[in-house]
């Protein structure tokens, strides 16, 4: 899976994304060829969406800063993170001193292009790498950005695939970000695969909504046209975002941080064992951010590999197809596995016995090694302690501090016995 993750993300990485416009359109449509059941949809822009307005539509055609003969020295066309996202039309000559105004660059990163946007407020500028900046010489400069800021729309994607409940797992992603690998692309791929993951089940305890949207104005869009029935529908969710890197494994929790999506969380890290760099929710930093928020607080959390914001690659152009990989996409999407097989795979058990059983008599105590299993009657004990209807497998496994494989092999012993049902 992980070198067909890799490849989702090469094809994709060469397009210009940002909110709006036709590079978001197209790597809508370069998922719904894979997810056919995905309904995209457009919104006028201006559109009120709770305490925001969705903004103009932008196109950029092309963007450079040369010198007067012509020499490109700063070109859109070797990498869509030179241009600012959304900015203006300009073609004019300047000075260096003028032009200095609008440049962005990183000192501490030298060959690193920064990624910068001015959304909501008319503003234009390059970003280019420090080494580019020092040998852009004295000027004057041709600077030219054909960009185009109109009244047309802003475009999201929905699957939702039905289970035999009408209660749902959310799992969210962005879609606006330019040649980023990580921090926008791994997130969508990884997405579409838990997607195709669930569609490919024969029966399904959940129903299953997959949003792709635009960061930020986006979720609040899709919240000021869904909020309702998500508040009233969904049991877990997740944002998939920064996945695809091989450094680390992340988890940010919900808001309230003891919400089914937590509890999942940690149970499939503890299941596949992974050392993990916990967040707290003050960290937060993507759609969660509106998930979560007060008025609607959905059990939503996030894992991911690297967190954005803590690897230097993040927001500029070293965030490239060198810094993920295939295992780093595929430890991402076996961890996300993970979450949905604790959802669909664990049923409930109940005593069938008030009191102790006496284990002695059924061969199950002081232990059952000798048969090869790794349950010992204390585990057995712990189990059937927590086999009251009410825990599923993997709540048992958190109360007595087991692998929920473990919880499994022993209630399917205990049913094997009478012990439960």
């Amino acid at each position: 899976m992980g070198d067909v993750l890799y490849s989702w993300i090469s094809d994709l990485f060469p397009i210009t994304r940002s909110l709006t416009g036709d590079g978001v359109r197209q790597t809508l449509g370069y998922f719904k060829d894979l997810l056919p059941s995905m309904v995209i949809s457009e919104v006028p822009c201006g559109s009120q969406v709770l305490d925001w307005n969705v903004p103009a539509e932008w196109t950029i055609h092309d963007a450079f800063i040369s010198n007067l003969k012509g020499d490109r020295l700063v070109d859109m066309a070797q990498s869509n993170l030179h241009v600012v996202g959304y900015s203006e039309p300009v073609d004019t000559i300047m000075t260096r001193a003028e032009l200095e105004r609008h440049l962005y660059s990183l000192p501490d990163l030298p060959e690193a292009i920064p990624y910068v946007t001015s959304y909501y407020q008319r503003h234009w500028g390059f970003c280019l790498s420090e080494i580019q900046r020092h040998n852009l010489g004295a000027g004057p400069f041709r600077v030219v950005i054909n960009s185009d800021l109109f009244s047309g729309t802003m475009t999201y994607g929905e699957v939702v695939i039905p289970g035999k409940s009408s209660r749902e797992v959310l799992f969210s992603t962005y879609v606006c970000h330019p040649s980023m690998a990580n921090n926008e692309l791994s997130g969508p791929v990884v997405t579409t695969a838990l997607a195709l993951l669930a569609q490919s089940m024969p029966v399904r305890r959940y129903t299953y909504r997959f949003v792709f949207a635009p960061e930020t104005i986006g979720s609040i869009t899709y919240i000021s046209k869904h909020g309702p029935e998500l508040k009233t529908a969904v049991d877990a969710g997740w944002v998939v975002t920064c996945v695809g890197d091989d450094r680390a494994y992340s988890y940010l929790p919900s808001r309230r941080g003891d919400t089914l999506a937590d509890k999942v969380s940690l149970r499939a890290i503890n299941d596949l064992g992974l050392r993990v760099d916990k967040y707290s929710f003050l960290d937060r930093g993507s759609d969660e951010r509106q998930w979560c928020s007060p008025l609607l607080d959905l059990p939503v959390s996030s894992l991911m590999r690297s967190k954005y914001g803590t690897y230097p690659e993040y927001h500029t152009s070293l965030d490239n197809l060198d810094f993920v990989s295939p295992s780093g996409l595929q430890g991402a999407y076996t961890l996300y596995r993970r979450c949905v097989e604790i959802l669909e795979e664990s049923p409930r058990w109940r005593s069938t016995i008030v009191g102790e059983p006496q284990l002695g008599r059924r061969g199950l105590y002081p232990n059952v090694s000798k048969v090869g299993s790794a349950i010992d009657s204390k585990h057995i004990l712990d189990v059937l302690t927590y086999c009251d209807g009410s825990n599923e497998e993997w709540e048992i496994a958190e109360l007595v501090d087991l692998p929920t494989s473990v919880v499994q092999e022993t209630c399917l012993l205990l049913l094997s016995h009478g012990l439960v049902e």
